[in-house]
Order: C-alpha cells, then sequence, then structure tokens
C-alpha cells in the first residue's frame, strides 16, 4: 500500500534541535512492518514520488528508484532527473529501515554527504480516479 511519508533533519552538531525546514516528502509502498516494498514499487514505481525540501534553496521534484547491486545487494535511490546520471541520492540502508513515526533514516545528499532524518509522519496514500493523487 502507498504511504506519503515525511522527513524532517534530526538533531546535528549544525542543528541541536533538528530542523522542519530540510527534508522530503515520499510517496512509497511500505509493507504491514513499515519497510520499502520492492515488489508493490515494481507495480506502482510511477506513484512513487518524492519533493525534496531544502530551506532557502527551495525544492526539488524527483522519483523512488530501486536499482540492483550496492551493499546489501540492492540501493533505495532518489533520482531528480533521470535523464543526467550523477544528481541521484542515495538511502543509507533503507531497505532495512522502518518508516515509522519516530525512527530515523540517512539519505546522501548528491555530493554524498549524509544527513539523518526523523520520520514525522506516515499517512495512507490517497489515489483519485486516473491513479493521482490527492
Amino acid at each position: 500500500m502507498l504511504h506519503h511519508i515525511t522527513l524532517h533533519l534530526a538533531r546535528s552538531k549544525r542543528f541541536p534541535e533538528g530542523s522542519s525546514r530540510y527534508g522530503y516528502e515520499i510517496t512509497a509502498p511500505l509493507d504491514a512492518e513499515g519497510r520499502l516494498d520492492q515488489d508493490e514499487w515494481g507495480a506502482r514505481r510511477n506513484h512513487c514520488r518524492v519533493r525534496r525540501f531544502w530551506a532557502d534553496e527551495g525544492e526539488r521534484q524527483g522519483v523512488l528508484v530501486h536499482r540492483p547491486g550496492g551493499a546489501g545487494g540492492a540501493t533505495w535511490m532518489i533520482d531528480y532527473n533521470q535523464d543526467r546520471p550523477g544528481d541521484e541520492e542515495a538511502g543509507y540502508h533503507l531497505h532495512q529501515h522502518r518508516f515509522i513515526e519516530g525512527e530515523y533514516v540517512t539519505i546522501e545528499d548528491d555530493d554524498g554527504e549524509p544527513y539523518t532524518f526523523q520520520v514525522v509522519s506516515v499517512t495512507p496514500a490517497e489515489l483519485g480516479m486516473a491513479g493521482e493523487h490527492r
């Protein structure tokens, strides 16, 4: 089942309180335990979207992709331009993490710098008649 997931930047040296001005909104399939569901992603990948919001830099729109290989046998990534390699952001062991409120995940930006985010919201995604998000 597809879910809307909101991540906010977790506490760090630079942001001792964390920040809701930096984060992601992700539409992705989760299994009953809150983990990314590769099989459902394969069937519904055209609905798996990502919006990155980054304070004064504005936002970027991308898609959630699953690529074979990498640590653990596969890699979940955010791809902002599928026609141009090199702008992807990789998740750190996202196949192992549970996307439930209060949990933490790490995503590397396109320069390879890792940032830790807290899951602040997970809700079922509603799709309209034509399969569009509402």
